[in-house]
């Protein structure tokens, strides 16, 4: 079966604890709530799975779909090692306060545990209030026995790695790196499809109902990367109408792609299917004369199939690119 359109899904809002309005004000997504801390862009989570919200396609779901177009939707090779299952979740993330520190187990202590993949991730700065933060990483050589120690005590800040935070920051957090979100940062995420998280310290918040939420001190313990990086932030260049890599991993590889006027995308080397997020302004995308508008905000899914096609804007644009090699 031959797939002829560019495919735009319905976002799948998750309200948070820690969430804002940013979602809605900023990246004009439609709800009456204030505390979306995410927007789910491409999911085949279980019981998340997302459907089309464009074309002769609209209302189909993401299983169908590969179900129904295989190679021709994800790429040959992906579809022989992934089967029906999307390999990658993309998200936009609103942090009114800040998240847990927490990290992802790796695929193999994912499998064992829980029958999950293991969750590498990136994440992309869209907007940062005036002294908005990421915490990454230790910022000194501890030992699983002094962590514990700073767990317990409430002292964790004392040696984890903050990085205060702007427009354009690229984090790479692999399984295992102690990570966490600070309030007032708006971001994209690029991971793999996978809700597996250990949260080792919440910040000693309450729900409505008073709760605390579970942390899973003992499940993180050998979990944990405890290597500490001179920086953990990525650097990167951006050439305008050409795509620069970001970063790229087994899991995933994300370049970005600032734009002006019109340009030819060729991927006859890859056998993948590619996202654009875009984090400013808006194109439009043309293939054959199909064509679908990307505002700032919005996600894309181009067919695997789609290997020549064109992108024009009137304005700067910014778009991430991420496929897997």
């Amino acid at each position: 079966m031959k797939i002829n359109q560019f495919l735009k899904f319905e976002p799948i809002l998750k309200e948070k604890l820690w969430g804002g309005e940013k979602l809605m004000k900023v990246l004009s997504k439609k709800s009456d709530k204030n505390d979306i801390g995410e927007s789910w862009e491409i999911s085949d989570v279980e019981n998340d799975t997302s459907v089309v919200a464009n074309g002769s396609l609209k209302g189909i779901d993401l299983k169908q779909l590969i179900a129904n177009y295989k190679g021709e939707l994800v790429g040959e090779k992906i579809y022989q090692a992934f089967g029906e299952k999307f390999p990658l979740l993309i998200k936009f993330i609103d942090a009114k306060e800040a998240l847990s520190i927490q990290l992802h187990p790796n695929d193999a202590l994912a499998k064992k545990r829980h029958n999950s993949f293991g969750k590498t991730e990136m994440w992309y700065v869209m907007q940062a209030d005036e002294n908005a933060n990421l915490i990454v990483g230790f910022k000194k050589e501890v030992s699983s026995k002094e962590y514990l120690q700073h767990l317990q005590n409430k002292t964790l800040l004392d040696i984890l790695n903050v990085d205060k935070v702007a427009e354009g920051d690229v984090y790479f957090i692999p399984t295992g790196r102690v990570h966490a979100i600070g309030a007032g940062v708006l971001l994209a995420e690029i991971q793999q499809t996978s809700d597996v998280t250990y949260r080792i310290y919440d910040w000693d918040r309450t729900d409505a109902q008073g709760k605390s939420r579970d942390l899973h001190t003992n499940e993180a313990l050998n979990a944990i990367d405890y290597q500490v990086l001179d920086s953990y932030k990525t650097t990167y260049q951006k050439i305008k109408n050409t795509t620069s890599k970001i970063i790229s991993c087994p899991y995933f590889t994300t370049n970005v792609l600032p734009i002006k006027n019109a340009i030819t995308v060729n991927h006859t080397n890859k056998d993948s299917f590619v996202i654009y997020m875009c984090v400013k302004g808006a194109v439009t995308f043309n293939h054959n004369g199909s064509k679908e508008s990307l505002c700032f905000g919005e996600t894309l899914l181009v067919p695997a199939s789609f290997k020549e096609f064109e992108i024009d804007s009137n304005e700067t644009s910014e778009l991430l690119e991420v496929y897997i090699k």
